[in-house]
């Protein structure tokens, strides 16, 4: 299935063989081969994957073992040239997806899906343990995909998904639960071989590290090849990212974050400005509240992945995070900014309580469709 600006494999877990419905090697093994990893040439020929972070995913449903809850969504971030699957966060552009896969899979009670309308599919993101919201366009019983709901970075236009991530700050492995695990809106970063950056390292949607462009050299127009032709800036933000882990109690030791490439995020933000877009399409200033660039696997992502378009609009609904202030300061409740395909808008409630920020949702809109389905086959003693 397509979600939002990515696509991934789905499953229900029921489907899978017997010794890959639990977590574990054989599970990690049957997906790697599904994916066609690891891959040393980085083009995923021999499986289902795309050969880029955007379309080297995986995805685990089940009924919901959750009260008030319709189905149970498992992501695994299959990594292209490593045996690795990466089950440390969640993917909010697939998270468009699984509204759809649910209904049509059998795992939302019938009562709870009208004829024609709108379905409210109550997911629980089993990586985070958080609460997805997804409204489901239906027309004659069936999911609706076609529309004229156009999302840049996706090609053709569809019918529009409506998302909500219900309390976002993301409660990650060793994060201690907060929003901002250091305790502040900004910190200085201190990162060997580049200097002190100011930051906001945040966990919404997923834990992201947001820091400003002109400060390591860029100015936030920047397109996939501007930054993926050049080893020395993929090493840098690399770096950045190791440092951030570490500062965020994702991870004890930067050595650790070649474990775990899937987050945190590492985010590049600047005021509005005009560019072209990859598809050809001017962005002017005026279209936007400011200019995020964000790095996922490695790599600069050719749009905007949800859980940090998540952790965007939450950042800037929050008054002194740079988020913020590159959209020009204030209160906000929600912003557009352009990513590297055009723009996506993104809406966040925050409110502060007892001296903290709390974010009570963030929304957005994508799209989704089923691109194929029926069976995929691996080698019987791949798992």
């Amino acid at each position: 299935m397509r979600g939002g600006t990515s696509k991934g494999v789905f499953f229900r877990l029921q489907d899978l063989p017997a010794s890959a419905q639990v977590p574990g090697a054989a599970r990690d093994a049957l997906l790697l081969r599904v994916i066609g990893s690891p891959d040393p040439y980085g083009k995923q020929t021999d499986g289902m994957g795309g050969a880029t972070s955007s379309t080297s995913k995986t995805v685990i449903l089940s009924k919901s073992s959750v009260p008030d809850h319709d189905v149970d969504y498992l992501f695994g971030q299959v990594a292209i040239d490593k045996a690795f699957v990466d089950w440390s966060g969640n993917c909010g552009n697939l998270s468009a997806a699984v509204g759809a896969f649910a209904i049509s899979g059998g795992l939302v009670d019938p009562s709870r899906i009208p004829h024609n309308g709108i379905a409210t599919v109550r997911v629980w993101q089993a990586n985070i343990a958080k609460t997805i919201i997804a409204h489901v366009p239906m027309t004659n019983g069936e999911v609706q995909e076609t529309g004229d709901f156009e999302l840049d970075g996706v090609t053709f236009p569809a019918a529009e998904v409506q998302l909500e991530f219900m309390d976002p700050a993301a409660e990650e492995e060793g994060g201690g639960g907060a929003m901002f695990p250091t305790g502040q809106l900004v910190d200085d970063l201190e990162v060997p071989g580049v200097g002190t950056l100011k930051a906001t390292m945040i966990n919404a949607g997923i834990p992201t590290i947001f820091i400003n462009a002109e400060a390591i050299g860029y100015k936030g127009t920047e397109l996939q090849d501007d930054i993926n032709s050049d080893p020395k800036a993929l090493a840098l933000f690399e770096t950045i990212r190791a440092h951030g882990a570490v500062r965020m109690g994702l991870i004890k030791h930067i050595d650790e974050a070649a474990k775990r490439q899937h987050t945190p995020k590492v985010a590049i933000v600047a005021k509005p400005a005009a560019y072209v877009s990859s598809s050809g399409k001017p962005v002017h200033a005026a279209d936007v509240d400011l200019l995020v660039r964000a790095m996922s696997m490695g790599k600069l992502h050719h749009a905007m992945m949800g859980t940090a378009a998540v952790a965007i609009g939450t950042a800037a609904a929050i008054p002194g995070t740079l988020v913020n202030l590159a959209a020009g300061g204030g209160d906000r409740s929600a912003v557009r900014f352009g990513h590297p395909s055009g723009t996506l808008r993104v809406g966040a409630e925050a409110t502060y309580v007892n001296g903290e920020w709390c974010v009570l949702k963030a929304s957005m809109s994508r799209s989704a469709r089923v691109l194929m389905e029926g069976w995929v086959r691996i080698p019987g003693d791949a798992f």
